[in-house]
């Protein structure tokens, strides 16, 4: 087996960005880990002993010759580029051939590795600057075993400087975390102190491993998106086969969200990154879908070719270049609308049935609207947008919710906040103002309001002493009895969304309404066609859902006959 790591040439090494990449132990826990997955490792063990500053990394990767491993420490030594035409190609985690060079000045660093289908494993220790101290023939499964001991003992001012061991390994743990998400098929074991400290379980997507992250949320709270997209290029003819993926993983707005906007996470190519031009479109996408001061979970992942990208901004990598931002700004947003729609193309497999009996037993006592519903993840989210007939009006109950039939089962749908989401995306896409006669007049308006009811679009004018005359109004207003209280509404400040989720608001059916049959069935189609259907403009869910199969084991339909008779 030939020799795969070389050091790069001096002219490469100037146009790769230079800092210090080992700062703490989740920095040499990320680079070691890093090398894992570029050498195709399964399976990734790693050991810290923090009070000791040593730490230890074993894979099942494809491990290295010793003509590698004699040359692997040496500054910008490396097998995952040879020119600086390899630097706008990049396809693996590591390339700047930096890290265990860096090691070598900063501990004592020692690598023990065998070939798969190799006869002999090698152990190897490395002095300062990389080289070679000892070399011996060792017993070890296929894979590459990293330890690093003694970290910062050269330099004693650099351990004081860091935070508390608590804090580190709370780093050390996220670390592992984001690099688990971007590669979900992996087996993680993290062991501290000779004990095991946490596991991360192989699963088919990241939405599957996810719950393991977040303990608090479950898989039938998320929805995942998969699309391939063709790379922004002007060229027709590169735009017909699509070579970059987007993997979308939300938290559906009526089920779970966060304090803090601490789970919106962007990766590239399996590392994850700070960008915020995207991390803003996120949060822009799910305006308006979840209540006041919450943040939403998602995580994106997108590979695209590696042409589109730029790594040399910061050391750890961390910090990219994105060309043609604005074409992936655009294909976020189009995703995430997709995975908050409610489409018979984001069905279910899993029935929680857990989730599904307290769902039932919360609506059997509970029949307040301050319920929050969390559905199964099941078929219960089988309306069709194309056919938005699939849910059929029944009845009525309290003059406040529809119950509405489906193949799948039956929803409660309340009226109120469903004509609000309506009528709410009606005025963002298309906000008209038409004159009213005669005006509407209003009583003592601060220079305030009247500031504020001018920036909306409103023609207003003085009156007569402390009078002011509205000559036009948004258009969902003309019909309502209350318009002028509405517009003191709209003048209490905020922006054009602002208005238009009170507009929608004040102008949305009330609860205690009676509704036919065939007033019914228009409201439950339009709001299916609506684009965030899950929640009103102020984060609250709209529909609660009981599937069918829930129903019949709640009703106990699947007995056999004579058992239940005591037979």
């Amino acid at each position: 087996m030939a020799s795969t790591i070389q050091a790069l040439p001096t002219e490469v090494v100037y146009l790769i960005t230079a800092g210090e990449v080992i700062d703490s132990l989740a920095s040499v826990v990320r680079e070691l880990v890093e090398n894992s997955l570029d050498a195709g490792a399964t399976r990734i063990v790693v050991s810290l002993w923090p009070q000791q500053w040593r730490i230890r990394v074993a894979d099942n990767g494809c491990g290295m010759i010793l003509d590698d491993l004699q040359q692997a420490a040496t500054a910008h030594s490396t097998s995952k580029i040879r020119s600086s035409a390899d630097l706008w190609k990049i396809n693996s985690l590591g390339f700047r051939g930096e890290a265990l060079h860096s090691l070598t000045t900063l501990a004592d660093l020692e690598i023990l590795s065998r070939t798969v289908g190799g006869k002999l494993g090698w152990r190897i220790s490395y002095g300062n600057g990389g080289e070679v101290v000892q070399v011996e023939v060792t017993a070890i499964a296929p894979g590459t075993v990293v330890t690093v001991s003694n970290l910062f003992g050269n330099c004693s001012s650099r351990r004081q400087g860091l935070p508390t061991t608590a804090q580190q390994m709370k780093a050390v743990q996220a670390t592992i975390q984001q690099i688990a998400l971007c590669h979900p098929h992996l087996t993680w074991q993290i062991w501290q102190n000779d004990r095991q400290w946490f596991t991360i379980s192989p699963a088919a997507t990241t939405g599957q491993l996810l719950p393991q992250i977040l303990p608090q949320v479950r898989q039938g709270d998320l929805q995942e998106v998969k699309l391939q997209l063709p790379n922004p290029c002007t060229d027709a003819i590169n735009r017909v086969s699509p070579n970059s993926s987007l993997n979308l993983v939300v938290g559906l707005p009526d089920r779970c969200h966060r304090h803090r906007p601490d789970w919106v996470r962007v990766a590239i190519n399996g590392r994850m990154v700070k960008t915020p031009e995207l991390e803003q479109t996120i949060l822009s996408a799910f305006h308006r879908t979840l209540p006041r001061d919450r943040y939403p979970i998602c995580f994106l992942h997108l590979a695209i070719s590696p042409d589109q990208i730029n790594w040399n901004r910061n050391p750890a990598k961390t910090e990219i270049y994105l060309n043609e931002i604005i074409y992936w700004q655009e294909q976020i947003t189009q995703a995430i609308n997709q995975a908050l729609s409610i489409s018979s193309n984001n069905l279910k497999e899993a029935v929680h049935t857990t989730r599904v009996s307290k769902l039932l037993k919360a609506a059997e006592t509970k029949g307040g609207y301050n319920f929050n519903p969390k559905t199964p993840n099941s078929c219960t989210d089988a309306i069709n947008r194309v056919s938005p007939n699939s849910l059929k009006a029944v009845a009525q109950v309290s003059n406040t919710y529809i119950v509405a039939e489906h193949s799948g089962g039956m929803w409660l749908v309340e009226q109120h906040i469903a004509h609000e989401r309506v009528l709410y995306e009606q005025l963002c896409d298309d906000w008209q103002l038409i004159p009213v006669e005669p005006p509407i007049i209003l009583y003592q308006l601060s220079p305030a309001q009247l500031s504020q009811l001018q920036r909306i679009g409103l023609d207003i004018e003085p009156f007569g002493e402390q009078l002011w005359a509205v000559r036009n109004i948004p258009t969902p207003l003309q019909q309502r009895d209350d318009c002028a209280e509405a517009i003191l509404e709209l003048s209490w400040g905020g922006d054009l969304q602002t208005a238009q989720v009170a507009v929608a608001c004040r102008s949305a059916i009330r609860n205690g309404t009676p509704m036919n049959q065939e007033e019914m069935q228009i409201l439950l189609d339009n709001w299916q066609r609506t684009r965030n259907p899950r929640t009103c403009p102020h984060g609250r869910p709209i529909y609660l859902s009981l599937e069918e199969s829930a129903l019949a084991r709640f009703f106990r339909r699947n007995w056999v006959i004579g058992k239940s008779h005591g037979i």
